[in-house]
């Protein structure tokens, strides 16, 4: 409902960025709402789903259009994060990890040959992608990852082990951060482009995770894969500048992810409480009630300031480490104010049914991936 929303003026985004938003948003409609309840079930979408993403312009959208991409700009991939996330589509936030936390490392790092074969691929959806950092050792922490290759005639061998890998199931190709020089501690990390035909690859079980049930997320094996160089990404041992240099783009995606997921609760629990009905009068009616969703609409309206603005850095490519941990900081503890808003809706608020119900849960995992609320804590306070 239009009276529940932030007063924030969007001024970044120009005619054609709205057509693209009406265009992600008809996409949910048709072909991701009505199925979104039998993949969760399934623990993951259906593989033609990337196609029809691919053919409707959702996948890489920003990638440049001389290398196969969409040839927009980094509002596209807000749009489609924001939309995914208004529509509760959690199922589909893998989009994004391939289109714009994989695919940039190969736009700014690949070689042209690289670039070549695969921008185009993963536009249409004919290949999906992941990146594998995560061990079961090593999370936010990357200089603690285990996995390692080491040269051989044919390349590399790599050998070790991912989890928590968003895509895993369905990647074709996973991008993966392996020691390379281990005496050089986070300096001797390099990025491999491994084709999950390999032998010695193999997937592990679909994770059941207690939000975004529909995102497929894996662990991966690797038992002496051997990785050609031509499948290397960069230059050896580089892998960590690169990974911070991402991660800036992917927390300030995780912001506006949080953003949206909370106004669109927020107009959910006002169209509900101004219908429903307790004690002869709607919940919204009641005092504690209105005030509680006054306070949650100005915390809304506050997070959408805070996280524009940083967006509007990120354009002009002001957005440093330090405001990016900030925006997810931020903007994924806002996410808290779910809690009170499922509240409103009493018993049917623990209905998994109500979109209420699947936001709590899959609003929780934004504070531990892409790096803890603790971490960003960290980050921030290296700068005081």
């Amino acid at each position: 409902m239009p009276e529940c929303r932030p007063r924030a003026r969007r001024g970044l985004f120009k005619p054609e960025h709205h057509d693209f938003r009406a265009t992600v948003a008809r996409f949910l409609q048709k072909e991701v709402m009505p199925h979104h309840a039998q993949w969760e079930e399934d623990k993951l979408v259906p593989r033609d789903l990337w196609r029809a993403a691919g053919r409707t312009g959702l996948l890489l959208p920003m990638a440049p259009a001389e290398l196969g991409g969409g040839g927009g700009d980094f509002l596209h991939t807000a749009i489609v994060v924001e939309e995914i996330a208004r529509a509760g589509a959690s199922g589909l936030t893998g989009f994004t990890t391939h289109s714009d936390v994989v695919a940039p490392y190969l736009v700014r790092f690949g070689t042209p040959a690289q670039q070549a074969e695969w921008i185009p691929r993963l536009t249409s959806g004919d290949t999906v992608c992941s990146i594998a950092m995560t061990e079961p050792s090593a999370g936010s922490d990357l200089k603690a990852i285990r996995t390692t290759a080491r040269r051989v005639d044919d390349g590399w061998e790599l050998s070790g082990q991912k989890t928590f890998i968003t895509n895993g199931w369905h990647a074709d190709r996973v991008l993966v951060v392996a020691k390379t020089a281990p005496d050089l501690g986070a300096r001797g990390m390099t990025l491999f482009w491994v084709d999950a035909r390999s032998p010695g690859f193999t997937r592990g079980r679909l994770l059941d995770k207690i939000g975004q049930r529909a995102q497929d997320t894996a662990e991966l094996f690797f038992d002496k894969v051997i990785v050609p160089e031509t499948d290397r990404v960069g230059e050896e041992n580089r892998a960590f500048t690169y990974l911070m240099s991402g991660l800036v783009q992917e927390r300030l995606m995780i912001a506006l992810r949080c953003a949206m997921s909370l106004e669109a609760a927020l107009e959910w629990t006002v169209q509900y409480t101004k219908e429903r009905q307790i004690f002869g009068k709607a919940i919204a009616d009641h005092q504690y009630n209105r005030f509680k969703l006054a306070e949650i609409k100005t915390l809304a309206a506050a997070t959408r300031a805070f996280v524009d603005q940083c967006l509007a850095d990120h354009m002009e490519e002001r957005l440093d480490a330090d405001g990016a941990a900030m925006a997810k900081l931020w903007a994924a503890d806002a996410t808290r104010a779910v809690d009170d808003l499922l509240q409103m809706f009493g018993g049917y608020g623990f209905m998994r049914e109500y979109p209420i119900a699947r936001a709590l849960t899959d609003v929780r995992g934004n504070r531990i991936y892409g790096g803890s609320a603790e971490v960003m804590k960290e980050i921030i306070a290296r700068t005081l």
